[in-house]
C-alpha cells in the first residue's frame, strides 16, 4: 500500500489467462460450467468403497477421468488420486493459456493446495502394514501421501523451475494459493504462477471421520438435494472432490505474448478466527476482516462489489454465520442488494480445492455475464435473509465478484476478480 492506505500506481497487474478443472460436474471447465447453470447436482452412490455402516453412501465423486490422457501410465501407478486431479487440471490449465513454460521455465511457478493430501493412500499403507507387515509397504507411499507432493508432481511434470508452493489450509487452501500466487507476481519472483487446488477425500476415513462429527449430510435418501446452502433444511455439507487450476500472469507478460484474459486477479485478504477447531467466529467478526483486507488491497469500496460467490458450505452453523460476515463487510443495505451464490449446492464441498472450484466459476461469472445459481435453496431460514440466486441461474453483468473460503482451524481467505476489458 502506499500513502494515505492507497494501491502503488505502478504496482505489477496480475490476469487469468488460464482455466483448468475436473469437478462432480464434468471433467473440463466447460462441462463443469455447463452442468452447473442447468441446476445439476453431482451427488450420487459412492463407487470407490463399501459404505455398509458409513453415515452418508453418496458424495460428489469425480466421474469419468482417464488420468493417462495427462500423464504416462507408470508415473501415474505414484501418485494418489489427489495427485492426479491436481495433474489433470494443470494440463488443462496449461493448454487453455498457450504458456510455452519450457522457454521461460525459471519465471513460472505453481502454487497447489490441498487441505488433507493422500487420505486414500495413507489408508492403503495403514491396511498393508497391519496386513502383510512393514516390509510390504508400497515404497511411494509417502509420496503418495504428503500433502506437497501434487505440487511437485505439477512443477515435474509441467517443467516449472520457478516459485513452487503447497498450503495445506484445511477448506481456505486453494484461496491461499491464489493469493500467494499474486504476491508471487507482484514481487517479481514470477511472471507466471500455475495456482489452484486439488483434494480427494471421498474414502473411509474422509466419510466416517467427518460422519462422526456430524458435518455431513445423512440424507441418503435424496443425495441430490442434501447439498442445500442457506436453506432452512439444510443438514450438513456433502464429500465433494475436484482439481481446479487458474493460470495467473502478469499482465504486460500477458499482452506480449497476445493471450487471451479472462479477468483481472484485484486483491486478496485473509485473517484468522481463533475460536474454535471447525465452527466459524459466531460473530462474523473475524471472517469479515478477511473481505475487508482483499476489498482494501484491490482499491475498491463494498460498493463496487457486484457479486458473492459464497463458501456456503450447507452447514447449520456455517451458513448463517457466513450471512453475517457478508452483512459486516459490505454494510447492510449493500448486502441485501448483492446477489449471493454458494456453487457446492451442485458441486458439494471439495475442501481444499473448492476455493479453485469457486474462483473459476466466479471467473466465468464476471466473463459471461451469467450468476450460477444455488440448487436446492428452497425454503427460507431468517437468519439466511440475502440474494442466494435460488436455483436458476441469473443473467446479470458485474464488474467485480469476490470468492470466500474458510476453513477448519479458523482460516479464511477472500479473492477479488474484477471483468476484463481492454
Amino acid at each position: 500500500m502506499g500513502e494515505n492506505g492507497s494501491v502503488p500506481t505502478d504496482r505489477r497487474r496480475v490476469v487469468i489467462t488460464g482455466l483448468g478443472m475436473v469437478s462432480p460436474l464434468g471433467t473440463t471447465v466447460e462441462d463443469s460450467w455447463a452442468a452447473l447453470l442447468r441446476g445439476e447436482s453431482g451427488a450420487g452412490p459412492i463407487t470407490q468403497f463399501d459404505t455398509t455402516g458409513f453415515p452418508a453412501d453418496f458424495a460428489c465423486e469425480v466421474k469419468d477421468l482417464e488420468i493417462t490422457d495427462y500423464v504416462d501410465y507408470k508415473a501415474s501407478r505414484r501418485m494418489d488420486r489427489f495427485t492426479h486431479l491436481a495433474l489433470a487440471a494443470a494440463r488443462q490449465a496449461e493448454t487453455d493459456s498457450g504458456l510455452d513454460i519450457a522457454g521461460e521455465a525459471d519465471r513460472i511457478g505453481a502454487a497447489v493446495a490441498t487441505g488433507i493430501g493422500g487420505l486414500k493412500s495413507f489408508e492403503s499403507c495403514i491396511q498393508v502394514l497391519d496386513d502383510r507387515g512393514p516390509d510390504r509397504v508400497n515404497p511411494f507411499s509417502i509420496v503418495q501421501i504428503i500433502p506437497n507432493l501434487a505440487a511437485g508432481w505439477v512443477s515435474m511434470e509441467l517443467g516449472t523451475k520457478g516459485p513452487l508452493l503447497s498450503e495445506c489450509t484445511a477448506c481456505a487452501a486453494s484461496n491461499m494459493a491464489i493469493g500467494d500466487g499474486l504476491d508471487a507476481i507482484r514481487l517479481g519472483r514470477a511472471d507466471v504462477m500455475i495456482c489452484g487446488g486439488t483434494e480427494a477425500p471421498v474414502s473411509r476415513v474422509g466419510i466416517a471421520g467427518f460422519g462422526a462429527m456430524r458435518a455431513i449430510s445423512r440424507r441418503n435418501d435424496e443425495p441430490q438435494r442434501a447439498s442445500r446452502p442457506f436453506d432452512a433444511e439444510r443438514d450438513g455439507f456433502v464429500m465433494g472432490e475436484a482439481g481446479a487450476m487458474v493460470v495467473l500472469e502478469e499482465l504486460e507478460h500477458a499482452r506480449a505474448r497476445g493471450a487471451k484474459i479472462y479477468a483481472e486477479l484485484l486483491g486478496y485478504g485473509l485473517s484468522s478466527d481463533a475460536t474454535h477447531v471447525s465452527d466459524p467466529d459466531p460473530t462474523g467478526q473475524s471472517p469479515a476482516r478477511a473481505l475487508e483486507m482483499a476489498f482494501a488491497d484491490a482499491a475498491i469500496s463494498p460498493e463496487d462489489v457486484g457479486y458473492v460467490n459464497a463458501h456456503g458450505t450447507s452447514t447449520p452453523v456455517g451458513d448463517s454465520a457466513e450471512t453475517r460476515v457478508i452483512k459486516l463487510a459490505l454494510g447492510e443495505e449493500k448486502a441485501y442488494a448483492t446477489p449471493v451464490s454458494s456453487t457446492k449446492g451442485a458441486t458439494g464441498h471439495c475442501l481444499g480445492a473448492a476455493g479453485a472450484v469457486e474462483a473459476t466459476f466466479t471467473i466465468l461469472a464476471l466473463e459471461r455475464g451469467v450468476l450460477p445459481p444455488t440448487i436446492n435453496q428452497e425454503v427460507a431460514d431468517p437468519e439466511c435473509d440475502l440474494d442466494y440466486i435460488p436455483n436458476e441461474p441469473r443473467e446479470q453483468q458485474v464488474e467485480i465478484g469476490v470468492s470466500n473460503s474458510f476453513g477448519f482451524g479458523g482460516h479464511n481467505a477472500c479473492v477479488v476478480f474484477r471483468r476484463w476489458s481492454p
